[in-house]
């Protein structure tokens, strides 16, 4: 069985860029795991594509852009504690610009599909005003 948001490009990334950050943190060069750190940006990265899948199981477009609102959040949140970690020098700089190119494209594909389903909203919402 396949779930609709299975076919979203953008949860599909989301899934690919929380391994990477994953994998990335799993060989941290830190005496000391921070692990409140770690447990954050588990959560935060994997927030991601989850917002996404249950935005699109939601019953209405409203409801699925709020959801791409917190996966958006999720990845704002990402990539501060990436940062924090970069300056702790606990990733690499190459590691954590990597990542940051991965966000990024995440960002903006979040960004493209709320408009997308914006203005399928607002020419719905015209088309049943005449």
């Amino acid at each position: 069985m396949k779930f609709s948001f299975e076919d979203l490009a953008v949860w599909r990334r989301a899934v690919e860029f929380a391994d990477h950050v994953l994998d990335a943190t799993e060989v941290l060069e830190s005496d000391r795991k921070h692990y409140r750190l770690m447990e954050q940006l588990d959560a935060a990265v994997t927030s991601i594509p989850m917002n996404i899948a249950e935005g699109k199981g939601r019953f209405s477009r409203k409801e699925f852009i709020q959801f791409l609102y917190f996966a958006r959040g999720s990845l704002f949140e990402t990539v501060t504690l990436l940062e924090i970690l970069r300056r702790k020098v606990w990733l690499t700089d190459s590691v954590c610009e990597t990542l940051r190119s991965e966000a990024d494209e995440i960002g903006k594909m979040l960004s493209g599909f709320i408009k997308g389903i914006k203005a399928k909203s607002s020419s719905h919402d015209l088309s049943t005003m005449s």
